[in-house]
């Protein structure tokens, strides 16, 4: 009786040591660094304070609106699909447009893209306002004529003039393409997808497993965040695709836009929030895994040859940035 007394009295003294024991030394430096060095997702984007329900309403209708594209086939939803627990994308490398011609650039995540400093790869869109009027009016893309031509369609319908009316209340004719856009982005705005990064960053030392926190690590001493940087871990400046090694590609990037010699080959850095479910990778799309996209950047643009390993617990951390409720 003794023995078992002696027996239970030392289990009961280990379970509570584990119990009382807070996360390491190593875990609040880091804990501390990440949240300097990247700090947490805002709860809203820039421009929601000012958006209405009836204003959101009609852009999340717009948004999987068909008759937005020429033979009513396509909606920004096709691709970028944010049903159930789809991340913003089609996954596909590049993306059909709504008479089966792939467009030449792999389709970004719309999740927190209002964060964004600029829109599309090569930045040719202050806002999501000036991008949301892109895709509609592609030959490639959605295909339609002409804004009168999408004006006609809506202004025939049964239910979007009323709706309009609503959204926009101290307007006469509120059915205008810019309203459409303006509409389309409010809706876009409420796609915020914090992580369990943000718990950690928030004071949760136990958010990220000691795998993840590893990755953050090998993230943090490879040279990761000389571009992909801030709450959004990319998506506040250009950067050279290939600024170390050459890398092999005939699109220009930046230079479409301004024709300046020194933006060739520049793009968005792409932010890397919800990066484990947005594959393919790059602007090509070239990229198929994870694992792969982030092997070739570090070669190409730090000139820095990853192990597997290394390369393992860089992929373990990113999931992390993974929006918790579209994640499996």
């Amino acid at each position: 009786m003794l023995n078992r007394n002696i027996t239970n009295t030392l289990f009961l003294t280990a379970i509570l040591g584990v119990i009382s024991c807070g996360p390491s030394q190593e875990t609040l430096d880091l804990q501390a660094k990440a949240k300097q060095m990247f700090g947490s997702l805002p709860a809203k984007m820039p421009g929601s304070e000012k958006d209405t329900q009836d204003l959101v309403a009609l852009g999340k209708k717009l948004y999987f609106e068909k008759k937005l594209s020429q033979n009513n086939t396509q909606s920004c939803n096709s691709c970028h699909n944010v049903e159930g627990k789809a991340a913003g994308v089609d996954n596909l490398p590049t993306s059909p447009g709504a008479f089966g011609k792939n467009g030449d650039r792999n389709s970004p995540t719309v999740l927190n893209a209002g964060f964004h400093f600029v829109q599309f790869w090569d930045g040719r869109a202050a806002d999501l306002k000036a991008q949301a009027k892109g895709p509609i009016l592609n030959p490639v893309e959605m295909a339609m004529p002409s804004e009168a031509e999408v004006l006609k369609r809506l202004k025939a319908d049964a239910e979007y003039p009323a709706l309009f009316a609503k959204a926009y209340p101290d307007v006469k004719d509120a059915v205008t393409y810019d309203n459409l856009a303006g509409a389309i982005a409010a809706f876009e705005r409420t796609l915020v997808s914090p992580s369990r990064f943000d718990d950690f960053v928030n004071g949760d030392a136990n958010a990220l497993t000691t795998e993840e926190q590893a990755g953050l690590q090998t993230f943090i001493s490879t040279g990761c965040t000389s571009c992909h940087t801030g709450n959004l871990f990319g998506a506040t400046s250009y950067r050279k695709m290939g600024e170390r090694v050459p890398y092999e590609t005939a699109d220009l990037g930046r230079y479409n836009v301004t024709k300046q010699e020194s933006d060739k080959y520049l793009f968005k850095v792409p932010t890397l929030r919800n990066i484990a479910l947005t594959g393919p990778y790059f602007h090509d799309g070239k990229s198929a895994t994870l694992e792969d996209a982030v092997k070739k950047m570090a070669y190409h643009q730090l000139n820095v040859e990853l192990t597997n390993k290394e390369t393992a617990k860089i992929v373990k951390f990113l999931g992390s940035l993974s929006d918790k409720n579209r994640v499996n």
